[in-house]
């Protein structure tokens, strides 16, 4: 019996090393389409300083994140872990740009209790505004309209639009409140109002804890707020490729598959070289717009493959050879009514210290890359753009002595309203025509590292052989 992963990036990666956990005499192939594997992690290496070119720390909360440590722990990767602490002035000091001026948003109970702009009044306003709103019978919505109907348009458009910018670079007015704030719009199905809910939760059973290993124990310990690692996130799938290798799962890169056929007995890839790769079972962890344009004779599946957009990210590393940043914060993002071409900037030399010098990385289009830029704008075009923003937004008019300039075509899949429908229409019309095929990585069940992670973990916990 074999398997055959498609695609290379830390979900492929990891689904490739929990299957060689679990079947450990299987026949492991991954097919990666690209030279290298990682998929959008990757990281640069200077004289002293690091370009990320995608992703660049990891959170430490949650079961999901709990798993991501416990792979890291695994591979022996637990030495080369480093992190910011909850008191660290990137944890604490998040800023938003509004009206011409940087915001720093509530960072403490403190906060809540004083007018903190841009809002017009102390955040507990707001809270109390939302235990007594009238509640809304609805399937889903966007994030946007339930944060609005709950807290008010000053909630709605000054802190969940721009986080939604950072997290996802989408509009939240599109994205599914079940992307970030699921249990928060069950509580107020359940109970009338998000405080009602908490209220009812705290007097519930609670579930027993989870073991953690020394990894976890640490972070919770320490008071994590990120964690990355000193030479950058990219040695993470670097490992894990490298411990693959080590327990014989072939691993090959410059594969590109061109399509594929599936019937219930077998799949067969075509690839780029005419040569052809069978297997009995398929696992794919590609995006699902990648996926929907390979398959052949299953236009159900193709289509709702499909219909799950992905929007396109550039990424604009700089080093300065001076420090210029008068704040100390993580950066700051763009609420979406602000109209400006950039998602927002990321202070690189305050998370990750560099002596003397200034690192910054500027995040625009996303759900607005078109409208701001056309179909292929030019690198110097963007990076005029970038450049004009910093002096506008933080007085920086210093040119960069060096920088890195990455667009990162549809990389982040858009959780519309209606997303874990389509998904559960994926997954039913996958076990209706006993397809020998799974589906893991960022476009199903959540878009950060530990959700890729996961998605392969509980993928190979569900094979049977």
């Amino acid at each position: 019996m074999s398997k055959v992963i498609l695609g290379g990036g830390i979900s492929g990666l990891s689904a490739a090393f929990y299957l060689r956990k679990k079947f450990p005499l299987l026949s492991i192939t991954l097919l990666e389409a690209s030279n290298r594997n990682g998929g959008w992690i990757k990281s640069e290496k200077h004289d002293g300083y690091i370009f990320e070119q995608g992703p660049r720390t990891i959170r430490p909360h949650g079961n999901k994140a709990i798993n991501t440590l416990d792979l890291i722990e695994d591979i022996g990767l637990t030495n080369e872990v480093e992190y910011l602490p909850k008191n660290h002035p990137a944890a604490l000091n998040r800023m938003v740009y509004v009206d011409g001026v940087l915001h720093k948003l509530p960072s403490s109970f403190s906060s809540l209790l004083t007018k903190n702009p841009p809002f017009t009044k102390p955040l507990v306003q707001y809270l109390i505004k939302e235990f007594r709103q009238t509640s809304k019978t609805v399937h889903d919505e966007s994030i946007y309209d339930f944060v609005k109907r709950r807290f008010g348009s000053e909630i709605a458009d000054y802190a969940i639009s721009p986080l939604i910018c950072g997290i996802c670079a989408g509009d939240a007015k599109r994205i599914s409140v079940k992307f970030l704030l699921e249990n928060l719009f069950y509580d107020e199905q359940k109970y009338g109002s998000i405080t009602k809910g908490f209220i009812k939760n705290i007097f519930k059973k609670q579930p027993q804890p989870v073991i953690l290993n020394t990894l976890a124990r640490r972070a919770k310990s320490e008071k994590w707020n990120v964690f990355f690692f000193k030479d950058g996130l990219e040695v993470f799938p670097k490992r894990l490729e490298k411990v693959n290798k080590e327990n014989n799962v072939d691993i090959r890169v410059n594969q590109s598959c061109t399509s594929i056929e599936l019937n219930p007995t077998k799949v067969t890839l075509h690839m780029d070289s005419n040569n052809k790769v069978e297997t009995r079972h398929l696992i794919a962890t590609i995006s699902a717009k990648k996926l929907s344009e390979l398959i052949i004779g299953h236009a159900d599946l193709t289509k709702l493959l499909s219909s799950i957009p992905f929007v396109t990210v550039c990424v604009i590393n700089l080093h300065y050879k001076t420090e210029l940043l008068k704040q100390e914060a993580f950066g700051f993002l763009i609420p979406p009514k602000e109209n400006l071409p950039i998602l927002g900037v990321i202070f690189d030399s305050c998370c990750f210290p560099c002596e003397g010098c200034t690192n910054l990385t500027v995040m625009m289009g996303g759900h607005w890359f078109k409208t701001f830029f056309g179909e292929n704008p030019t690198d110097e075009h963007l990076l005029d753009v970038a450049l004009k923003q910093l002096e506008d937004i933080l007085k920086i008019k210093d040119k960069p002595n060096s920088f890195k300039i990455n667009v990162l075509k549809n990389c982040i899949p858009q959780y519309i309203v209606g997303h874990n429908e389509t998904v559960d229409k994926i997954h039913k019309y996958v076990e209706d025509n006993k397809l020998p095929l799974n589906l893991c990585g960022t476009s199903y069940n959540g878009v950060g590292i530990n959700d890729a992670v996961y998605s392969a973990k509980t993928m190979v916990d569900k094979l049977q052989n």
